[in-house]
This record gives structure tokens, C-alpha cells and sequence, in this order.
């Protein structure tokens, strides 16, 4: 085998580094279907926990990898990215439960929708992080377009209304169902089935409501991928950094929705924070400019995301804890 092709770069990275990552992700996703979940069963909370950990754990370890095989500022990049990325999940993950509790399917045949939405994420992702770093290098002025939207898109998150979205009017979910043969109820974990339609009796190929939710839940992604893929690309241009963080970071949302999904009520003050990281972001890139600098610095970046993600997590616990400590005293 030529090794020179190995080093060949692609999209600025060499060809190694991409095959090093894909191995691993490869690795990871066989391990998951094919070892820890190869029947359709209820994931526990601390079952949940320890996969979590350990894909966060994963994730790190690749960021250190990057820290020391790219440079100090593509390892501060990445785990900028991945932070964003990890808690933007979390109003993912309140969207997920809000589609399995709409179709009704139940804790175990929950994974196998995920674990299928995550492939799709990671092809999805890859299509528009390759065109985001396409066209950023083509037209540089983009990264300003992408830098406003955040901006904007952070101040509306801090004073738009809380809605729950009603999925029953939903024209997609309408979409599928003019469309395709929907069962009426789950067929186990199966997405499709064969069996007669109705009057005719002819055996037709059927979709389930597993199905319709995996769908809903790929075009999640899509929308909230219109947030994360610019707040990285203000970050970082390095379409490896960002592919990297932004797919180890979603590889553990399967495992972090079972442990979060039950109590993602708690985590009410998070939005607010998550706003404010994405007006930060946005902001930096023109504060930059101003201050005749080439980039702003990774490490400040890293800081102030973190402090305001931490913050939100801090205030949302002690203010839903003193809530729910104060509603037995308020009805006695």
C-alpha cells in the first residue's frame, strides 16, 4: 500500500487522521448494536449514566488527541465545539421524548430508533459541515453571515415564549402518513412490515410508528444543526475539528436521553445560558475584526462557554430544587 496516500490531506487534514477517526467511530457504534444491546430491552438511569461517561470519556480523549497531534488551538477548538454541541443535545433530547411519547413507543424499543438516527446524523452532518467548509473557503465573508445569525438567533431564544411543539399538526408527520402505509400500532422494534391493506387485502409493505419516529427525529437534527454547524464554523474553520467534535458529541446523546429524558425539566434555566453562548460566539468573531485580530482566543473561548453553560446547569438545580422543596410547605 502507498502510505504517501495516507498523508495525502483532505479537506486540510490528512487522509490518516479522517480513517483514525471513522475506525474508531466505526468501533464504537459495533460495540453499542452488536455487544451491550443486541435485544430490544429498557436501558436503565444507571446503565444510561455509565455509557454516557464513557462516550464523554471517549470524546475527551480524542480532543487531547487532537491537542497533541494538530496544536494547542485546534485542542481548545474541538473541546469548545464538543461543549456546545454536548449541552445544545440537551434540548435535543427534549424534542426526542416529545416524538416517543407522541407515537407511544416504549423505553426498549427506543434505542434501535436512536442508534439508526445517529447514522443518519452522522451522514447528515457530514454533508453540511463538507459544504459549510466548502463555501467558507471559497467566500470568507460567510463566516460574518453565519456570526449574525447566532447572534440573532441567541437573542430570540432569550425572549421567545416557551411552546411545545403539537406534532399532531406537524406537516411532515401529515406528510408521511398521505404517503405511506402507517400501521396503526408498533410491530415490535420493527420500522416496516408486510401485511394486508386495508379493504383491498392485498400484502403491502406497511411503515410503523418507529418509523415515523425515527424520520421526526432525523429532521430534529437538521433543525438544530442550523445552530450548531455556524456557532463551530465561528470557532473553528478546521472542518476536521468540527466533524470530530460535533459527532462525539452526539454519539453519547442515545445513552445521556435515558438518564436525562425523565428529568430534563430541571435543566429549565440552560436555554438562557445557551443563548447567551451563541450571541457570545457570534459576537466574538466581529469583535475580532475590530481588534485586528486573526482569531479570537481559543482559550477565552473555552472559558466563557464553559462558565456559561456551568452556570446554567448550577442555577437551573438549586432554583427547580428549591421548587420542589417549597411545594410541600406551600400545600401543607
Amino acid at each position: 500500500m502507498d502510505l504517501t496516500l495516507l498523508a495525502t490531506p483532505w479537506l486540510g487534514t490528512p487522509l490518516y487522521l479522517w480513517l483514525a477517526f471513522l475506525s474508531l467511530v466505526t468501533l464504537l457504534l459495533a460495540f453499542d448494536l452488536g455487544v451491550l444491546h443486541r435485544k430490544s430491552e429498557e436501558i436503565s438511569i444507571r446503565q444510561s449514566l455509565v455509557l454516557s461517561g464513557g462516550y464523554i470519556g471517549v470524546g475527551l480523549m480524542f480532543g487531547g488527541f487532537v491537542w497533541w497531534h494538530i496544536g494547542a488551538e485546534s485542542g481548545l477548538a474541538y473541546l469548545t465545539g464538543f461543549v456546545i454541541e454536548k449541552t445544545l443535545a440537551l434540548d435535543n433530547i427534549f424534542v426526542i421524548a416529545l416524538i416517543f411519547s407522541f407515537f407511544g413507543i416504549p423505553r426498549q424499543y427506543q434505542h434501535r430508533a436512536l442508534f439508526w438516527g445517529i447514522l443518519g446524523v452522522i451522514v447528515l452532518r457530514g454533508i453540511m459541515i463538507g459544504a459549510g467548509a466548502t463555501l467558507v473557503a471559497e467566500f470568507h465573508w460567510i463566516l460574518y453571515l453565519f456570526a449574525a445569525f447566532l447572534v440573532l438567533t441567541g437573542v430570540k431564544m432569550l425572549f421567545a415564549e416557551e411552546k411545545e411543539p403539537d406534532l399532531d399538526k406537524n406537516p411532515l408527520v401529515g406528510f408521511l402518513r398521505r404517503h405511506l402505509n402507517v400501521t396503526n400500532q408498533l410491530e415490535g422494534d420493527r420500522f416496516f412490515v408486510r401485511k394486508p391493506l386495508a379493504g383491498s387485502g392485498r400484502i403491502a409493505l406497511h411503515a410503523t410508528p418507529l418509523f415515523l419516529a425515527l424520520v421526526l427525529i432525523e429532521a430534529a437534527d437538521i433543525v438544530f444543526a442550523v445552530d450548531s454547524v455556524p456557532a463551530i464554523f465561528a470557532i473553528t474553520t478546521d472542518a476536521f475539528v468540527i466533524y470530530t467534535s460535533n459527532i462525539f458529541a452526539i454519539l453519547g446523546l442515545r445513552a445521556l436521553y435515558f438518564a436525562l429524558a425523565a428529568m430534563i425539566h430541571r435543566f429549565r434555566y440552560l436555554k438562557p445560558a445557551l443563548a447567551l453562548v451563541l450571541v457570545f460566539i457570534g459576537s466574538k468573531v466581529f469583535v475580532a475584526e475590530l481588534m485586528g485580530l486573526d482569531k479570537f482566543p481559543a482559550a477565552i473561548s473555552l472559558g466563557v462557554t464553559f462558565a456559561l453553560i456551568a452556570g446554567g446547569v448550577v442555577v437551573s438545580l438549586l432554583k427547580t430544587r428549591q421548587e420542589a422543596q417549597s411545594l410541600p410547605a406551600a400545600n401543607g
